[in-house]
């Protein structure tokens, strides 16, 4: 039976290991991240995620702009990704590509550069920082199926003031257009102040 990356621990130990099979190949690989294994990395959030979130790729060269859709992931990285799963019976593709999606809308302006590293071996991890993890699930949550959502919850959990909900907010209005999304943002949003109000007292 395939297993969740339950804890925090549980993502170092994989990433961890997926850096060691890369340093034992010679290679080295810099990912950007974000999503649950973020939120878990970075001490904001506790519960399970499936999968690591990859969203860009470092550039080669001097400068290692991060600034690439990562689709498709380096080979060695993939190898390495592979074998881990296999060992640690995670998930297939349980570190994947499909957040680089994100590029085709856009990413919130300055996140490469709140960034925070760490390095497990020949991988390098770049940690999206909160306020663009607040940003990022306001508009994945919107269009949510309710409260339980996922992506609403972590938006919770991240606990944003009525400033930060209202630039993530700014943000997100650029993902989307027409009424409807209009009007999903603007009942999150709704939601999130009242249940953040609530919870406050």
């Amino acid at each position: 039976m395939s297993k969740a990356l339950e804890s925090p621990e549980d993502v170092v130990l994989a990433l961890s290991r997926v850096g060691d099979l890369l340093a034992d190949e010679g290679q080295t690989v810099a990912i950007a991240i974000i999503g649950g294994a973020a939120l878990l990395l970075s001490g904001l959030v506790k519960r399970a995620t499936q999968d690591v979130d990859v969203l860009a790729l470092r550039d080669p060269g001097p400068r290692g702009e991060l600034r690439r859709p990562p689709d498709p992931l380096p080979e060695p990285l993939l190898k390495a990704v592979r074998t881990v799963q296999r060992d640690q019976h995670l998930v297939p593709d349980w570190l994947n590509a499909e957040a680089g999606r994100q590029w085709i809308t856009g990413i919130p302006e300055g996140l490469f550069a709140r960034l925070t590293w760490m390095q497990f071996g020949g991988l390098q991890v770049g940690i999206a920082s909160r306020t663009d993890l607040i940003a990022l699930k306001i508009y994945a949550a919107t269009g949510a199926t309710g409260a339980g959502d996922k992506h609403y919850q972590d938006l919770l959990a991240l606990k944003p003031d009525r400033d930060e909900l209202a630039a993530a907010a700014g943000w997100a209005r650029t993902q989307g257009s027409g009424p409807e999304f209009s009007r999903e943002l603007k009942a999150i949003l709704d939601h999130a102040k009242r249940d953040l109000d609530q919870g406050g007292r």
